[in-house]
């Protein structure tokens, strides 16, 4: 399958087709640019007329007259980013309860979770399948090929131009210029809309703030402080940018261990380009050299583990496990019954000691743990007694 800028096969392809033949609608969420569109019109292009709601005179006939406007484009049909009428699953929905057994009526994609849901979930629950698409996956850029990933040159060249699909799969274009005209897009067109705010500077500015903070404990008081605004008010900002699919917040594992357990989340950005370019960070020298690469790293592979996870069809969940006293694995994912634990490193000379927290971790749960390090090596081996060590994006549990 050949897209126009995008040549990558994409995993989601297989549960998005699925879903299109047992749903009667099929809501496909994601980042701006992470190619949702091209991904609906390549896989449906015969079956399913494109309506984009971005374009301001298709806009304006749904919110001004949404049942004329279905009538005008019956399903079977796209409508690509529908948050800009948020109004029209209600009127779906009735279209779709009168034929119930027709799948794949309408896709709806979108790219600001929060105000598709708050429709769905009150006119689509039980009709809709909801699928997100992330920024590329390293096995959907190699596809075919067996890379290994584990050279210098490899890994910045990953943070550095991340994942998503234009920046990735077109070496000539210049990344700097990309990404400043991805965050003035979304300044302007998403954040400008849900929050109405006057100063996209200051907002800007949080985003830095938030991005020099990937792969770390929040600390909402102190981002709050550093941005200049209140606690009130980053919480607000921050389900924004979880909204719209720009940072990812992982949770604390939780047992019953007393106050032993640290109770905040880590915060990741959701792309390590934005990132890297949010903080100043354009050269792979500078990157290697300094204080960010292990953050920058660690945020690129559990990334990799949010991505598999889409696709895969399961539904784990993510967590990260720190005690107060310092004793920390990076990720943790709960599926099937099993525990499996993922310590992060930059490191290409390994030792056993790099394994101690994984089994520390087990003997104070005590619980059997599923373990891994993941890093920069050609290849799986083991470390220690029963802890694996694999390349850091062979990331399938």
């Amino acid at each position: 399958m050949c897209y126009d800028v995008v040549m990558y096969q994409r995993f989601t392809e297989k549960l998005f087709l699925k879903s299109v033949k047992t749903f009667p609608v099929v809501i496909l969420t994601g980042a701006r640019q992470t190619g949702k569109s091209t991904l609906c019109k390549m896989l449906l292009e015969k079956t399913h007329q494109y309506v984009s709601l971005e374009d301001p005179d298709i806009r304006r006939q749904a919110l001004e007259d949404p049942r004329t406007f279905l009538e005008n484009f019956p399903a079977p049909v796209i409508f690509d980013e529908i948050q800009y009428a948020p109004q029209l699953p209600s009127y779906i929905q009735g279209i779709v309860d009168a034929h119930r057994t027709r799948y794949g009526q309408y896709i709806l994609t979108g790219s600001q979770n929060f105000l598709m849901m708050q429709h769905v979930s009150q006119s689509l629950a039980g009709r809709a399948a909801v699928l997100t698409l992330y920024p590329c996956s390293i096995r959907e850029v190699d596809g075919k090929k067996k890379l290994s990933h584990a050279q210098t040159d490899d890994i910045a060249d990953w943070i550095l131009r991340g994942g998503y699909p234009e920046l990735r799969s077109r070496p000539e274009l210049d990344r700097n210029i990309w990404c400043a005209s991805y965050i003035r897009l979304y300044l302007e067109r998403d954040i400008r809309q849900i929050l109405n705010v006057t100063d996209l500077t200051l907002f800007e500015r949080f985003l830095r703030l938030v991005a020099i903070r990937t792969g770390q404990i929040l600390n909402m008081s102190d981002l709050a402080r550093d941005t200049g605004i209140s606690v009130p008010t980053v919480r607000r900002w921050l389900s924004i940018l979880q909204a719209s699919y720009q940072v990812y917040l992982l949770e604390p594992f939780h047992i019953n261990l007393s106050k032993r357990l640290v109770k905040a989340p880590k915060i990741y950005f959701a792309d390590t380009a934005l990132a890297s370019y949010l903080m100043g960070i354009h050269d792979p020298a500078v990157l290697n050299q300094g204080l960010f690469l292990g953050p920058l790293f660690e945020t690129a592979v559990v990334l990799e583990h949010l991505k598999w996870a889409s696709f895969s069809g399961e539904h784990p969940a993510f967590s990260y496990f720190r005690t107060n006293d310092g004793l920390e694995v990076d990720l943790f994912i709960e599926t099937g019954g099993k525990i499996h634990a993922r310590e992060i490193k930059t490191s290409r000379t390994l030792n056993p000691l790099l394994a101690a927290g994984l089994l520390k971790t087990e003997a104070l749960l005590q619980r059997p743990l599923e373990k891994c390090l993941l890093a920069p090596v050609e290849r799986a081996s083991t470390i220690t007694q029963d802890v694996i060590l694999k390349p850091w994006h062979h990331v399938e549990w």
